[in-house]
């Protein structure tokens, strides 16, 4: 590549904004990015702003051609990870560059680096910041815009960072499930399931609940306390903090259907959840927030295809589980059948469950018995410093 490339931090807020505009000249041309609201990535990456902060070290890069923008990407040093898992592992995140190998290869110099002199002995991502938020590399199934808070990119990531000694320390899957073939009095949906599901709540006297949104913040605590205990042995699981969990359900709040999400309960006691996303990108990419456009007037317009054209027509299987001593007994049949058969009600016409470990059999095997079919593969990477 012609001209001197230069990789440096961005360390003040213009330094950051600028990094975030970058993403709109490496996806001007691709009809499937959906673009983030800036307002929100200036609050994700605003140490003094997003919680997630407080209990890591980032850093970020910008990759320059003669003064010209053209890569970017954070280090990551995630104390409650390391502190969870007993481990010395860096992540990097916010990885993007335009077709230029030269400056991949600087970038992830650069939070190798850190991650090094941090005392770090592996480095692993993509990840946005950790589980708990954006993870993993798209390298199969680029047939579409991405779900709510799954990440998108060029197919040629995958060969420039193979190409840096990189390799595959998980895959993550997504299934998708048509939801026009299947009908709320049972037709379509797997026979198994609907057996399963009748069997285990009247043999253990579950009861399943709807979110009570006048409730709200007891709510999202039990969620949080669901979520850390069921999520405690996954792979890359890192517990939300109080801070995280605020800040996420604040977040949350105004995009989730309450008529979607619920509880099992048993004798009072929470012991599954299972939370899924109405796609907001669906209208989000109609409304296409750019650098220059004043969110008021991107606001108006997501509103528009969201709440007037109601142009949100798929739901993701975002989050939940089922506390450990109730695991491999049935009560995520229950717990899936009735939010499917919710969507249904609301009239999604597709579902997709992700991301799941491709390591996870069972909740494999689960969204297979509803219909899944594996569509979309994220992969995180790592390597040894």
């Amino acid at each position: 590549m012609p001209g001197k490339l230069t990789i440096t931090p961005a360390e003040t807020a213009a330094e950051r904004t600028e990094l975030i505009h970058f993403q709109w000249e490496v996806y001007k041309d691709d009809p499937y990015w959906v673009p983030p609201l800036l307002s929100d990535r200036e609050e994700f990456l605003d140490p003094a702003r997003h919680p997630f902060h407080l209990h890591a070290k980032v850093r970020y890069f910008i990759a320059r051609r003669d003064g010209k923008p053209v890569g970017a990407i954070a280090g990551i040093i995630n104390h409650a990870h390391n502190e969870y898992w007993h481990e010395k592992t860096g992540f990097f995140g916010l990885y993007e560059v335009l077709q230029d190998h030269e400056a991949s290869d600087a970038l992830l110099e650069a939070a190798e680096n850190f991650a090094r002199s941090e005392g770090m002995d592996t480095l692993r991502g993509p990840a946005n910041f950790s589980t708990n938020e954006e993870v993993g590399l798209l390298v199969d199934g680029w047939n579409g815009p991405p779900q709510a808070l799954m990440t998108y990119n060029p197919r040629y990531y995958v060969d420039y960072i193979e190409g840096a000694g990189y390799h595959k320390a998980m895959d993550l899957l997504a299934y998708i499930t048509d939801l026009t073939q299947l009908k709320v009095d049972g037709t379509g949906i797997n026979p198994k399931v609907l057996r399963v599901a009748k069997k285990v709540k009247e043999r253990m006297n579950i009861t399943i609940r709807p979110f009570d949104m006048r409730n709200f913040t007891e709510e999202s605590e039990r969620f949080q306390q669901l979520y850390n205990s069921a999520w405690s042995k996954n792979w890359g699981f890192v517990p939300l903090t109080e801070a995280e969990l605020h800040h996420e359900a604040k977040a949350l709040k105004s995009i989730i259907d309450p008529k979607t999400v619920f509880f099992a309960e048993k004798e009072g006691r929470v012991i599954g959840a299972m939370l899924p996303l109405p796609n907001l990108n669906e209208p989000l990419l109609h409304a296409y927030p750019r650098p220059g456009t004043p969110e008021w007037w991107t606001m108006a317009k997501l509103l528009y295809w969201w709440k007037m054209r109601k142009s949100v027509t798929s739901i993701r299987g975002y989050a939940g589980g089922v506390i450990e001593e109730y695991r491999g007994r049935g009560v995520v049949a229950v717990l899936f059948l009735e939010t499917l058969l919710a969507a249904l009600r609301q009239g999604y016409k597709q579902a997709e469950i992700s991301w799941v470990l491709e390591s996870n059999t069972p909740m494999r095997q689960m969204a297979v018995n509803l219909n899944g079919e594996i569509y979309r593969t994220y992969r995180v990477y790592e390597k040894s410093l």
